[in-house]
């Protein structure tokens, strides 16, 4: 009768952590006591699963630092890593576009779960030119982050409800995290002189960012690398930069910097010089091991290049 309440109040706890997610997801609980098996796209959602994972999960990356999930084709090896996985977690919002068709094949035999899925729909943003189709970049928003962890957490619970208490344990911590981060950030943008408050990049990753944080946001091209940019689009925003008087514009880890490049010379043409600000994680963080590795680290280190370059007094760092 113990051993049978104990197991009562286990599941208990999986579904109130998990809702309807094995329902949603199709997930089937692994029973044999086993860390879970998981692969994942982008490194930052190899982080996140990891954090709010901790010892019952082994977790396979398929991207890593600098790689593009817009472009991504997955390997022969990758596909052994996702057939081999109890879980599948990506970006989804259609980020991990060429990877489509083999993550719907994929999700007949195992949970397939996009981190985004718990996101009300109504906070996403779409991009004027995408038509219905939603901007993927959600991860610039610590709030949105919130509700892709309890995504993960959710769908780990429901696969392992034994460990349901675990998860719900990993997750509160890292939740609080995420606020203090999300709060760090508001702070660190709101020091830099309202006129400066312009983030512009290559491709339009930050826009959730600019929303969140109160920053405008011009990017040379829109919300998928997969576009190409045009003398247009670079001169459309070398006018804003001149006219504005921006002093930085930011290269991406992931994004090949020439369209930059063009840019700093069609501002110079208008007689006004801006430079380099640094380089910012937008599809992938740092580097494993690093603090930009990691979820957290990305976005901080990215605030702080953003607003030590615009121009943010020193004594505004941190929380």
């Amino acid at each position: 009768m113990r051993r049978l309440l104990t197991v009562i109040v286990a599941l208990t706890a999986a579904l109130t952590l998990a809702g309807c997610a094995s329902e949603a997801s199709g997930t089937a609980p692994i029973t044999d006591g086993r860390p879970l098996h998981i692969t994942t796209t982008t490194n930052f959602i190899t982080d996140t699963v990891g954090r709010i994972g901790g010892d019952r999960v082994t977790v396979t990356g398929l991207m890593g630092p600098g790689v593009d999930p817009h472009l991504y084709r997955a390997s022969a090896g990758d596909v052994q890593a996702l057939r081999q996985a109890d879980i599948i977690f990506y970006g989804g919002l259609n980020l991990e576009g060429k990877m489509g068709d083999l993550l719907a094949e994929l999700g007949h035999s195992r949970t397939v779960r996009a981190v985004t899925d718990g996101i009300p729909r109504d906070q996403l943003l779409h991009e004027p030119t995408a038509g219905t189709e939603a901007d993927p970049h959600v991860w610039f928003d610590v709030s949105l982050w919130q509700h892709a962890s309890r995504t993960i957490a959710e769908t780990l619970a429901a696969a392992d409800p034994g460990h349901a208490a675990d998860y719900q344990r990993n997750l509160d911590g890292y939740l609080a995290e995420l606020t203090a981060l999300d709060t760090e950030t508001r702070n660190r943008m709101a020091a830099v002189p309202a006129q400066r408050r312009v983030l512009v990049t290559s491709h339009d990753a930050f826009a959730y960012f600019g929303r969140r944080y109160d920053v405008e946001v011009a990017a040379i091209q829109g919300i998928s690398t997969a576009a190409e940019a045009t003398t247009a689009d670079i001169e459309r925003v070398a006018e804003l930069i001149s006219t504005r008087r921006i002093p930085a514009v930011f290269i991406e880890t992931s994004v090949p910097r020439q369209t930059i490049d063009a840019l700093l010379a069609a501002t110079a043409r208008r007689g006004h010089t801006a430079v380099v600000g640094g380089e910012l994680f937008t599809d992938a963080a740092g580097s494993p091991g690093t603090p930009e590795g990691t979820y957290i680290g990305m976005v901080r280190a990215n605030v702080d290049r953003i607003a030590d370059a615009l121009g943010a007094p020193a004594a505004a760092a941190g929380g």
